[in-house]
């Protein structure tokens, strides 16, 4: 509950301020291009930074001001640990951009070398302390300390790869960029939030919720990598004079990712109803038809229309993209209710929404950007794999409406 709610306050406009910052770093109306004039240092990163401290202290501020009125599962003021839990709020937004400042100046292999120190130091911060019989709130504290560290990791990255210059115009630049993305991580993020408090309403029946929030997840690798292709091509087309050579690279990176992540999503379709009972309890044995629907968000995920829009700035669309999908879905999971279909009924309308707005994304790089799907889409890859997994998808669940 700690590392969900920590997450819940954070996760949009962390989004938001970084994934704005990537098309902004190679052209700006504040600064130039990077490099001009031998400037090695970058003042952009810098004032991006500033935002996000911003952020945290807000979020840091008014969490303490109204922390009795938190509750959790109906009980007022129980939020476990609220001061130190708004302490790992200010402190650990801010490193999230480590990497990011990695990514953009080509040092790849770094953060890989950051994932590996760091992440190994936290999983033993986190995990020694209950190995050695000690109460829940000293993993917690193994987190503050491991955020300490990266704090050390971020100061030395800044001086050495940010002009410590603020400015007003460039902060002001970068939230109309980034305000629209923030609004839309808050709105598309927060389906599956929709979709719970859809599920606690309806069924009034906390296994009801448990069974539905255990199957309700993607696939992770798939999660990780597109995500990671979508933030490592953004800065790629800020500029008019490489958006062939970017479309074409998106092209050839995505068709690797299929590659890759369609046959270990079907392998994971395959061993779903296996491997949910062994896991957890032969109760969760109905979770494993919910994972099979979201599996099939790998269809969706693996087109990568956002990343031109947002690439070229165009913020509002994803917004608009974004109110679409969520509309779709409540409007569509409250239908299925009503027609009997159940917990799955809110999976598949989860799957809908999400095909619905990606469409809507690659309509508009078709019509008003006149950028063919063929272009940055392998079509023919896509298509074959996309057939294979729904195929396979009915074979293990189509008797999947009559689960209960």
């Amino acid at each position: 509950m700690f590392m969900f709610i920590s997450g819940l306050m954070t996760f949009f406009w962390v989004t938001g301020i970084i994934q704005s910052l990537l098309p902004l770093y190679h052209r700006n109306k504040t600064y130039r291009k990077i490099g001009d004039n031998g400037v090695d240092k970058s003042p952009e990163i810098f004032n991006a930074f500033l935002l996000l401290c911003f952020f945290s202290l807000f979020i840091f501020i008014i969490g303490h001001a109204f922390k009795g009125n938190f509750s959790v599962f109906h009980n007022r003021g129980n939020v476990p640990f609220i001061n130190l839990l708004l302490l790992y709020i200010l402190l650990n937004s801010p490193v999230q951009l480590i990497e990011y400042i990695y990514l953009l100046n080509n040092r790849s292999y770094r953060i890989f070398q950051y994932g590996l120190y760091t992440f190994t130091a936290q999983l033993i911060f986190v995990i020694t302390p209950l190995l050695f019989g000690k109460g829940i709130i000293w993993p917690i504290y193994g987190l503050l300390l491991i955020t300490f560290f990266r704090w050390i990791w971020l100061i030395i990255l800044l001086r050495r790869y940010t002009e410590m210059k603020i400015s007003g115009d460039f902060i002001k630049e970068h939230l109309y960029l980034g305000i629209p993305l923030i609004i839309t991580t808050l709105i598309s993020g927060s389906g599956q939030y929709t979709d719970g408090v859809i599920i606690s309403a309806f069924y009034k029946d906390p296994a009801q919720f448990a069974v539905f929030r255990y199957g309700a997840k993607e696939f992770p690798l798939v999660l990780m990598l597109a995500n990671g292709l979508n933030a490592a091509m953004l800065s790629e087309f800020s500029t008019r004079e490489k958006m062939k050579e970017s479309i074409d690279k998106l092209r050839v990176k995505s068709e690797k990712l299929m590659h890759l992540l369609f046959p270990a999503s079907m392998l994971m379709m395959l061993i779903a109803r296996w491997i949910y009972p062994v896991m957890f309890r032969q109760e969760f044995d109905r979770s494993a038809s919910i994972f099979l629907v979201y599996a099939l968000l790998i269809i969706p995920r693996l087109v990568f229309p956002q990343t031109i829009v947002v690439g070229r700035k165009k913020t509002h669309i994803t917004l608009i993209a974004a109110i679409l999908e969520i509309v779709v879905n409540i409007t569509l999971s409250l239908l299925m209710l009503k027609w009997g279909y159940k917990l799955v009924g809110v999976a598949v309308s989860t799957f809908v929404a999400y095909v619905v707005s990606n469409l809507f994304l690659v309509g508009y790089v078709w019509f008003k950007m006149k950028i063919r799907p063929a272009e940055y889409i392998p079509l023919k890859v896509f298509a074959i794999y996309s057939f294979l997994i729904g195929i396979l998808f009915i074979l293990i669940d189509h008797r999947i409406i009559d689960i209960h």
